[in-house]
């Protein structure tokens, strides 16, 4: 059984189950290899192949029981026609909707079109990890994604 889930359901191992937050990334020389081939942050978000390989470095590397998916909370509103730019030194800038034509214009039923390659992404990565590795998703709040949204920042507490 898979460690984390084996905690879920109550059960106390010798040795906890080990993952960290944001473990894939930049300190990574692998990371900043293919987020140089990929040419942007959102090119490794929307590449399902690069995306996989992002959330998998970590596990190769240091064997954590758990990888967590390589996406960002912002992938949503950017496929719903939001702009989205990741400024280095800034992180995410958002174009913020300031008005209810541009809420209008927001393409909520696309949005699903646009986000297919996270489901690859997830195929991808749940065939590459062995029995006793979890696959960790997440998403970001609804009041996190509106304040990015309507603020084109994140929110200062």
């Amino acid at each position: 059984m898979k460690k984390i889930l084996d905690v879920l359901a109550g059960n106390c191992p010798k040795i906890p189950p080990i993952w960290m937050m944001r473990q894939a990334g930049r300190y990574l020389p692998e990371y900043r290899d293919l987020r140089g081939q990929a040419g942007s942050f959102l090119n490794l978000c929307y590449n399902p192949e690069h995306a996989a390989e992002v959330t998998l470095q970590p596990i190769r590397r240091f064997g954590f029981d758990a990888a967590i998916l390589f996406a960002d909370i912002l992938l949503v509103p950017h496929a719903m026609g939001c702009d989205l730019a990741f400024e280095t030194g800034e992180g995410p800038v958002m174009t913020p909707v300031t008005s209810q034509k541009e809420l209008n214009q927001l393409k909520v039923t696309d949005a699903h079109e646009e986000l297919l390659c996270i489901g690859e992404t997830v195929k991808l990565v749940a065939n590459a990890l062995d029995e006793k590795t979890t696959l960790i998703g997440f998403a970001g709040a609804p009041w996190t994604v509106a304040t990015y949204m309507v603020g084109g920042r994140g929110g200062e507490g």
